[in-house]
């Protein structure tokens, strides 16, 4: 897939104020600090078009990036944020699951996970959480450039055994280095499949502002 545009659409919290859902989308979450941003920075071939930050936690918003005018990256906050207050993880908890939930457009959740890290109990809740709600997701394992190929790989493997005592089948995972562009054809193309069977959903406008 080539990458010809790339564009911010809106920030929100609400399912109603969203772009309408008739084109297929794709959201990208993952713990605070994970690498997120700079991934589909990399992905987009647009630099600082998801903000960066030193401050795990920044990103409080649904930011939804329409690319190539006819698909939509979705960057949701992240999770496990030790610094949040209980009332802002509870106000996240009630509009990321509305959105994951609800959300008719959406194809695939891409979980990201730091490579350079064994199994986190956080990263293995919230895959079990999709898993229950039969939410499509692939894991993409970030930051493969800071250590060793052997030692992510390893850091994988792990991460797949834990996942095998909740799951019969585990999803796709890709290796990704937002620095050297490792995974990034895999990411594209696999969006790509996905979009040439795209149907969009039959949607009430008025019944789902009327739910909000």
């Amino acid at each position: 897939m080539i990458i010809k545009s790339a564009e911010f659409t809106v920030s929100n919290t609400k399912i109603s104020k969203l772009p309408p859902p008739i084109l297929p989308e794709y959201a990208f979450i993952g713990r605070s600090n994970v690498g997120k941003s700079s991934l589909i920075n990399m992905l987009l071939n647009a630099k600082g078009l998801a903000k960066t930050s030193q401050k795990p936690g920044k990103t409080q918003l649904i930011n939804h990036f329409l690319v190539n005018k006819t698909w939509y990256v979705v960057d949701l906050p992240g999770y496990g944020y030790a610094k949040s207050s209980k009332s802002n993880r509870q106000e996240w908890a009630k509009f990321i699951r509305n959105y994951l939930e609800k959300r008719e457009s959406l194809q695939c959740v891409f979980v990201l996970i730091d490579s350079r890290l064994e199994p986190q109990k956080i990263d293995i809740e919230f895959c079990c959480w999709l898993g229950e709600r039969s939410i499509p997701f692939i894991l993409i394992f970030t930051k493969a450039d800071k250590q060793s190929s052997v030692k992510s790989q390893q850091n994988m493997a792990a991460f797949k055994k834990a996942l095998l005592a909740y799951f019969e089948e585990i999803p796709q995972m890709i290796l990704t280095s937002s620095e050297k562009h490792l995974g990034k054809d895999d990411v594209l193309n696999f969006i790509q499949e996905v979009n040439q069977n795209f149907i969009a959903p039959q949607f009430d406008f008025e019944e789902e502002e009327e739910q909000e």
